[in-house]
């Protein structure tokens, strides 16, 4: 855990290198994404104040920043979790009961979707789809994929990552 002074000088050379991303492409055509990017990249999320720098330094409206990392799903808006659950909400998947097992996450997880666990541990977000209709309901923790899901099956699946975390 680190303490709150190395946090603020880890801040600090973040917004520098952020400061360069922008440099590097101020008064470029399409700027935004890659900026957008870059920041994703340097801080692992890109919150409101990170989006403020991003609109001064380019001189684009705060709107248009925020717009474009709300509408593309590759960008957080909150600091993510250790290991990230994308649970699909597709046709596919909900008409066989994905939306019973993201109850479950997020009782198991005491956490809502699109959220954070407080212990930063997992990240839950709810997904349009996975691209593997044929197991559905499907989940991604990390890089790994369940599929036909139960609900049953959650506090199993997640205790294993939990256990990775204690050894």
């Amino acid at each position: 855990m680190m303490d709150t002074e190395t946090k603020q000088a880890k801040r600090k050379e973040n917004f520098a290198k952020l400061d360069e991303a922008i440099a590097a492409r101020k008064g470029e055509r399409g700027a935004l994404m890659p900026v957008l990017q870059e920041a994703q990249a340097i801080f692992g999320y890109v919150p409101q104040d990170v989006q403020i720098r991003i609109a001064n330094g380019l001189g684009v409206p705060l709107t248009e920043v925020y717009g474009v990392s709300t509408f593309y799903s590759q960008f957080a808006l909150e600091e993510q979790g250790r290991h990230i659950i994308g649970l699909c909400l597709g046709t596919a998947c909900y008409v066989r009961g994905a939306q019973k097992i993201l109850d479950r996450l997020s009782s198991e997880l005491d956490c809502k979707v699109g959220h954070t666990t407080k212990d930063g541990a997992f990240t839950l977000n709810a997904t349009r789809c996975l691209g593997a209709c044929g197991l559905a309901p499907v989940m991604m923790i990390d890089d790994e994929v369940y599929g036909r899901l139960t609900p049953g099956e959650v506090p199993g699946i997640l205790a294993k990552y939990k256990d990775q975390q204690a050894s």
